[in-house]
């Protein structure tokens, strides 16, 4: 592979999945590490990408994002639209961060009295701009690189949460592998919300689905809904319809 394809390769992976690690991208491409660090090097000094330790965020996955930087934002934005049907008045709603995320909180009607609870600053921060939205933010360490709070504290919170929704924003999901992460810490947070809430929504673009990586957050059976920008007859999504997943 060239240099000028492995580097593409490696920018739409981690537009795709927000954070990628240098290990994972060796072992897909074929290369040493030490050519995946150079070539995130390069494309952090080119503003394409955030280097992190032991691998890279996406632009549009930081903090200062701005819509030109978001991966398939008009397709997060239809994915937003269906989730935000979901949410009735008085529900108790826990939501991961991430740009899809985001997307819903923006899409939720302005007179809409329900109580959110979140681990990321940029979610809650979009949900204060709702004047009848409850925000409760749930504490921990701050993950830099999810942009989320993690940790024993955070876990334990949200098992004492008894939610009628849950959103997540999706790493990866299969119907094999069910939900999966690339995160240690992120997934402990999504399992514990999952165990938490009585309704279990995933929010994927479609480029997405059929995709996994190495950390289990659920299987398939603990998803109740799946929501991509498709319609629910594409025959994309056929296999999670068959697995009784709900599809919208």
């Amino acid at each position: 592979m060239l240099k000028k394809e492995r580097q593409a390769y490696i920018l739409h992976q981690v537009n795709l999945h927000n954070r990628v690690l240098s290990a994972d991208l060796s072992q897909e491409i074929k290369v040493s590490e030490d050519t995946i660090r150079r070539d995130l090097a390069e494309l952090a000094d080119q503003g394409k990408i955030v280097k992190v330790h032991g691998g890279a965020l996406s632009q549009g996955y930081h903090f200062s994002l701005n819509a030109q930087q978001i991966y398939s934002l008009d397709e997060k934005k239809i994915i937003a639209q269906k989730a935000a049907s979901l949410v009735q008045d008085g529900m108790f709603v826990l939501t991961t961060g991430g740009t899809t995320i985001i997307e819903l909180a923006r899409a939720l009607p302005p007179g809409l009295k329900a109580t959110f609870f979140t681990g990321s600053l940029t979610a809650a921060l979009e949900y204060m701009r709702h004047p009848s939205i409850e925000i409760i933010l749930i504490g921990d360490k701050l993950s830099k690189n999810a942009q989320i709070t993690v940790g024993g504290e955070a876990q334990a919170r949200i098992r004492q949460i008894k939610a009628d929704l849950c959103f997540l924003g999706t790493n990866a999901i299969d119907t094999a592998h069910g939900l999966t992460e690339n995160d240690w810490e992120v997934m402990q947070i999504k399992k514990a919300m999952v165990s938490s809430a009585q309704k279990v929504v995933s929010l994927t673009i479609s480029e997405k689905v059929n995709t996994a990586q190495r950390i289990q957050v659920c299987n398939i059976h603990d998803i109740d809904t799946l929501i991509t920008e498709l319609s629910p007859d594409n025959p994309l999504l056929k296999h999670y319809i068959e697995e009784g997943l709900e599809v919208l």
